[in-house]
């Protein structure tokens, strides 16, 4: 939505419009989930999800979503019978959510192009499959939930899995049961996320940060590797991260936008390197701020950083020594045991074995 967001507001203000977005993918299709393409009430198409293979198909179709307003679900692959049929001739499969999109479906429109504009954080779900409430829609941000996608269960299970999507800048379906149960089936819904993915900065090019590249990439992260020694930080060692930065890492530090989705991890356990970076860490608005090393190498680390002016509150936000105590051994086992720490941190885990605690897994869930 967001490449066609201008024109969306345009038709919204006036006609409306029908607006097909991919919901699904497989295999080799040609645009990603959450592309999407217009058809307005004065016949112009805007936009596309295919590249050209299916807006022709579409264009009928959100011609006709225009005129009765009920919302459709295609399936698009390749024709059985002819490769240049209705379909995609790249191999590829995708699925698309029709809808009609004026100021009576979609009053929250406005705010969410607002904060789409401003850069702030929202998430759209939308019913596209089920026995009910479908094209019914719940805007999330970190702060609020609006509309609502037809019950109180189903928007209280729906938020908490879209605030997690939306933190990793995770767009894609997810499966629930009729009434909103989880690892239930019988209804779809599609979460669009508006973010850019969280950023994650490890600081010291080493073992134990390849590991956590990796690791990180999966929960979604925009990683970047620091490290002022240029024999040992770069991209051939660590292939997977999206940056990486010769440069000591409190002064590259002082250049980066840093939200309260950042993480930063230092890794390093050399004070020169370790002191100047937490300081300038500990004055920004980072999520969550980690620091490797025993305890004995912490206790001389705040000694150094109160030495340098960091007060005791500032001190407080460090985790250190960084991690879940899981054992962890091996640079992969630590990484997942910091990744741990910080799933932890954002959503107010325990901790604990789940076989050790009562009560809902997800806080807030029904049980």
């Amino acid at each position: 939505m967001r490449e066609i967001l201008n024109e969306l507001l345009e038709a919204y203000e006036s006609e409306g419009a029908a607006m097909a977005t991919v919901v699904q993918t497989w295999r080799s299709a040609p645009r990603p989930a959450g592309a999407s393409m217009l058809v307005t009430a004065s016949g112009e198409a805007v936009g596309s999800v295919s590249g050209g293979c299916v807006e022709g198909a579409l264009f009928e179709v959100g011609t006709e979503v225009l005129a009765d307003g009920h919302p459709r679900f295609e399936h698009y692959g390749v024709s059985d019978n002819d490769a240049f049929a209705v379909g995609l001739t790249c191999g590829g499969i995708l699925e698309v959510f029709v809808e009609q999109v004026n100021q009576d479906t979609w009053p929250e429109l406005p705010d969410i192009a607002a904060r789409i504009d401003r850069g702030d954080p929202v998430g759209v779900a939308t019913i596209i499959k089920g026995p009910h409430f479908v094209g019914r829609h719940l805007v999330i941000t970190p702060e609020s939930a609006a509309g609502s996608l037809g019950t109180d269960r189903l928007d209280d299970t729906v938020r908490e899995d879209a605030l997690g999507m939306l933190a990793a800048g995770l767009t894609g379906t997810i499966e629930y049961g009729p009434a909103g149960e989880r690892l239930g089936e019988g209804l779809t819904v599609f979460v669009a996320s508006f973010a850019p993915p969280a950023q994650m900065f490890v600081f010291g090019a080493i073992d134990f940060s390849a590991a956590l590249v990796r690791a990180a990439k999966m929960l979604g992260y925009t990683v970047t590797v620091c490290d002022a020694r240029p024999v040992f930080a770069t991209a051939k060692r660590f292939p997977e991260a999206d940056h990486v930065v010769v440069d000591w890492p409190h002064r590259w530090l002082e250049q980066q936008e840093v939200d309260q989705r950042t993480v930063i991890a230092v890794l390093t356990h050399d004070p020169k390197f370790d002191v100047p970076a937490l300081k300038v860490a500990l004055a920004t608005k980072a999520g969550y701020i980690g620091a490797m090393g025993s305890r004995r190498t912490h206790e001389d680390r705040v000694s150094r950083l109160r030495e340098a002016g960091v007060s005791d509150v500032e001190l407080a936000r460090i985790h250190s020594p960084i991690g879940v105590d899981i054992g962890a051994r091996t640079p992969e086992e630590t990484a997942i045991s910091i990744c741990a720490e910080i799933v932890q941190h954002r959503w107010g885990g325990s901790g604990q074995s789940l076989t050790k605690t009562q009560g809902p897994i997800h806080p807030g869930a029904p049980r």
